[in-house]
């Protein structure tokens, strides 16, 4: 079964009886995507860090362009090749896992940065912060009973307006633009997270099984809420450093 039938299952039962039958799989593969996206999110603290302490691992991607946007596109390349493998049936789930963990360490690297720009004490109570956030956030998507798809299509389409804008003051080099730049991005996946957290509860209530497909399905939801983490906490961080 690929991400159509699964996005298919959903609409029919949401016309018909507007309840999800849910499968015995659903409290597993609910767990496996917040164990992958907690295990996504450590190594790319552990990293970070020890990117962050090496002088010339630090100067090796930070300093020379050409690495840092090498690791850029590797890391596009993988998002996307991630989020088609529920269709490639021919990409098993250790090959799914294994790029969603490479992806984490080359995040990490580049995120090596803000233990450089920020204190020891801003990014974990920053961290905290976030975590507290986003559980809220998650949570309200995953218990709701309003369909959330109007407000998660907004709020990607404002987030292809952020990334305009951000693009546009890295010229300007606004700090003001900035700062309000930031302020419209914690709302932005704040609504995104909210949305992906019902998303993912619809897909995988669909799910019939414990199958490799179901398993890269809850695999690709876990990336799509670790992006909302770090992204959040990235917001936040700026944030709160200018106070």
């Amino acid at each position: 079964m690929d991400y159509n039938d699964f996005e298919n299952r959903v609409n029919e039962q949401e016309s018909s009886t507007r309840t999800f039958e849910v499968s015995q799989a659903f409290p597993a593969l609910m767990r496996k995507v917040y164990t992958w996206m907690v295990f996504a999110l450590a190594i790319s603290g552990i990293v970070g860090y020890g990117v962050a302490t090496s002088p010339n691992l630090l100067n090796l991607i930070l300093g020379r362009e050409i690495v840092f946007w090498g690791i850029i596109i590797v890391e596009l390349v993988l998002v996307w090749k991630i989020s088609k493998s529920v269709d490639k049936e021919n990409r098993s789930l250790a090959m799914t896992t294994l790029m969603f963990a490479l992806f984490s360490v080359l995040n990490g690297a580049v995120l090596s940065a803000i233990f450089v720009v920020f204190d020891s004490v801003a990014i974990i109570k920053t961290f905290f912060i976030t975590a507290g956030t986003f559980g809220v956030t998650a949570a309200f998507g995953y218990f709701t009973k309003r369909d959330l798809s109007t407000i998660g299509s907004m709020c990607y389409m404002a987030l292809f307006g952020l990334i305009i804008a951000s693009l546009a003051n890295f010229f300007f080099k606004s700090v003001m633009f900035d700062y309000v730049v930031s302020y419209i991005g914690v709302a932005v996946f704040i609504g995104i997270t909210a949305w992906d957290s019902q998303k993912i509860k619809h897909q995988l209530a669909a799910a019939p099984d414990l199958s490799e497909n179901s398993q890269k399905l809850a695999l690709v939801g876990a990336l799509d809420l670790y992006l909302d983490f770090v992204n959040l906490f990235l917001y936040l961080l700026r944030i709160f450093n200018r106070r």
